[in-house]
């Protein structure tokens, strides 16, 4: 049984986790999940390492939310270089599902971004942990999470992983 760790925060406008829970609950079965919410985004790495380290968890999604000021975005990129050091020093993938308050006009369409964002990286750390070759057969793809799938510059027709 592989164990999933989930990381999220009180900060963030959306409940992101749960989306990331029932994605995984939709596209298999072979693991459990293990959720830890903190504060804000600056937390993230140190609950994903212990997540990793005391829990024995074999991959990660870490949720996070930064503001729209700049002071947010410098969180979010110490936040960013604190999960890939963790990565580097546990040598597990940890998935970081960020949606920038500023992404989407007006709180609807937030939302549908997070929802979106969070289920696209839930089957992406779904496909890293038990079949990581099935990403593979999508490289150079244009997919995105969140947003519509731009398409590869050698196929101007798009199409992507959708289940």
């Amino acid at each position: 049984m592989k164990l999933i760790g989930l990381v999220d925060t009180t900060f963030a406008r959306f409940d992101m986790g749960r989306s990331v829970i029932q994605e995984l609950n939709a596209t298999g079965t072979g693991f459990r999940i293990m959720r830890y919410t903190v504060p804000g985004i600056k937390d993230i790495p140190v609950a994903a390492k212990k997540l990793i380290e005391e829990q024995g968890c074999d991959i990660i999604v870490a949720c996070g939310m930064p503001g729209p000021k700049p002071v947010d975005k410098i969180s979010a990129q110490i936040a960013s270089t604190g999960i890939m050091q963790v990565q580097i020093l546990t040598n597990k993938h940890i998935i970081e599902v960020f949606v920038h308050e500023d992404e989407a006009e007006g709180l609807k369409d937030l939302g549908i971004l997070c929802d979106r964002r969070a289920r696209e990286h839930a089957i992406n750390a779904y496909h890293l942990l038990f079949d990581p070759e099935y990403l593979t057969r999508y490289a150079g793809r244009g997919l995105r999470q969140g947003y519509e799938d731009v398409g590869s510059t050698d196929d101007p027709l798009k199409g992507g992983i959708r289940h």
